[in-house]
């Protein structure tokens, strides 16, 4: 899958031409009527940042899909694409995260799927059963891994450009959840988790576990 990267991802580019043209109008009126769209543009501007990142090369390193914090962990049944137990990650993203999403290993997108759902805040328990949701399988060649995207109180839309049969790289960008939002990693259980619950993560960068013997 190939797509162009921009400082600022493409989705929020309408929300920003809209709000230079309020405050542009507003500034026709009253100078000081221009300020809050300002600030809104700037928080938009913000919100839809993808800086870079260094991918770490580790051949078995299954990378973080996005920022926020490790939620929780742990050993669940996966039955969409894994179809068998599973350790998950849960990762929880607040406004101020990066929503930009990244693919955690190298492989082949073989399952996607995206369920409609409710809109509970995205650190209450029952929001991964509850909440719209977007399901990505990969096929590294050896393991299957699966990573969502959850929707929350604020967030309401997920953006996801990977397709079945598209090609993943480690930390590449795949997809985006609009306005605070919910990330889920699924992997085997053989896997040899790094992380642990409160801890801080970057999408691309920090390395969640490692999958055993290559993949």
């Amino acid at each position: 899958m190939s797509r162009k990267v921009y400082p600022i991802a493409q989705e929020g580019w309408l929300y920003l031409a809209v709000l230079a043209a309020v405050g542009i109008v507003f500034y026709l009126f009253n100078p000081y009527l221009a300020v809050f769209p300002l600030i809104l543009f700037l928080f938009v501007a913000f919100f839809f940042r993808n800086p870079k990142r260094v991918i770490p090369q580790d051949q078995n390193a299954v990378i973080s899909p996005a920022d926020g914090v490790i939620l929780s962990v742990d050993e669940v049944e996966e039955e969409r694409y894994i179809n068998g137990k599973a350790l998950r990650v849960t990762i929880f993203l607040s406004l101020f995260n990066v929503h930009i999403n990244r693919s955690p290993v190298e492989g082949e997108v073989q399952y996607r799927y995206y369920r409609p759902g409710r809109f509970f805040p995205a650190f209450k328990g029952h929001a991964s059963e509850l909440n719209e949701k977007s399901y990505l399988g990969i096929n590294t060649g050896r393991w299957r891994v699966v990573v969502t995207q959850v929707t929350g109180f604020i967030a309401r839309r997920i953006v996801c450009w990977a397709n079945v049969g598209d090609k993943l790289n480690r930390g590449e960008i795949f997809g985006l959840i609009k306005f605070g939002s919910c990330t889920e990693l699924f992997l085997p259980l053989e896997t040899e988790l790094l992380v642990k619950p409160k801890d801080k993560v970057k999408g691309g960068e920090t390395i969640i576990g490692r999958l055993p013997d290559g993949q």
